[in-house]
């Protein structure tokens, strides 16, 4: 196959685009600001890794494309809610997302306090509609997943973590059960989605929870080394604001060139977990490849 991770990244974050255009709503009235936030946040940008995750191993398992594509939808909308909170001045106070003003600053804040929680609760409305699949319990598991992935043993505890870090000297195993909840749990319920999509044997969606936890290391590092050494134009987001901070990261305590080569090693981690699935998994390897070496 002589396509690139960079050409099918590409492709499927246009379909995925149009996608959410359909999904995200448009309304007049009082509310329209609100909708207008919701797509700002969600339109026009992004690599798409974590719908691309949930299509690619959909297809491992020979799930209907359209059923993998809500799932996709609805993942990259609970990621998008989460940029926008983290952006908020209560958090991370950022300014750039996507080589654009933040959805606070485009519109102000309470606007995006409600349009992250709009883009999260619209997700679940995806997830259980019967049209996501027409087993309930395939749905009901769906939800519950992404509902783990996304709370207080998720996500959201990460960036719990992260803001009670902030000056604190965390060890190499803080920062790593840290990135894992943080970044980690969205990319590891991207990556079983397609399992559980399919009713999938457990040892199966177990090598790709396996898969997404060295994945979604590697993609941490990654942007660690971006943020030391990127630029703001390339990452389109601002950079060098964990030292600024006095975040502890995987650079500040292994150190660039120690940091970097951890990344590799995870990467090719992750693409030995896909051996039981031979040649159906190359795009995932290429993935794994692709996330070391990106600079954005």
């Amino acid at each position: 196959m002589n396509e690139t991770i960079e050409a099918a990244l590409a492709a499927n974050a246009a379909r995925i685009e149009a996608a959410l255009e359909a999904f995200l709503p448009k309304g007049d009235g009082y509310e329209a600001a609100l909708h207008e936030a919701m797509r700002y946040a969600s339109l026009g940008g992004g690599k798409r890794i974590r719908p691309f995750l949930v299509m690619e191993t959909a297809g491992l398992f020979g799930v209907d494309e359209a059923c993998a594509l809500r799932v996709a939808c609805a993942i990259e909308l609970v990621h998008c809610y989460s940029l926008v909170h983290d952006d908020l001045p209560a958090m991370d106070d950022d300014d750039l997302r996507r080589g654009r003003p933040t959805v606070h600053k485009a519109f102000d804040e309470a606007t995006a306090i409600l349009a992250g929680d709009a883009l999260l609760t619209r997700a679940f409305e995806i997830l259980s509609q019967p049209l996501t699949h027409g087993d309930a319990g395939v749905r009901a598991d769906l939800v519950l997943a992404l509902a783990i992935a996304s709370g207080a043993e998720g996500m959201c505890g990460g960036q719990m973590m992260d803001l009670a870090a902030e000056g604190q000297d965390l060890d190499i195993g803080e920062i790593t059960r840290l990135q894992r909840l943080k970044t980690g749990a969205l990319i590891g319920f991207a990556a079983q989605s397609g399992a559980i999509l399919g009713k999938a044997p457990a040892h199966m969606r177990h090598t790709l929870v396996a898969f997404a936890h060295d994945l979604g290391l590697a993609f941490q590092i990654a942007d660690d080394l971006i943020d030391v050494e990127g630029s703001a134009v390339d990452a389109g987001k601002a950079t060098g604001k964990d030292q600024a901070r006095g975040k502890a990261t995987f650079v500040s305590i292994l150190g660039v060139e120690r940091a970097r080569a951890q990344a590799q090693l995870l990467a090719d981690q992750a693409a030995r977990h896909l051996d039981m699935f031979d040649s159906k998994a190359d795009r995932l390897r290429r993935l794994a490849r692709w996330v070391v070496q990106r600079r954005n």
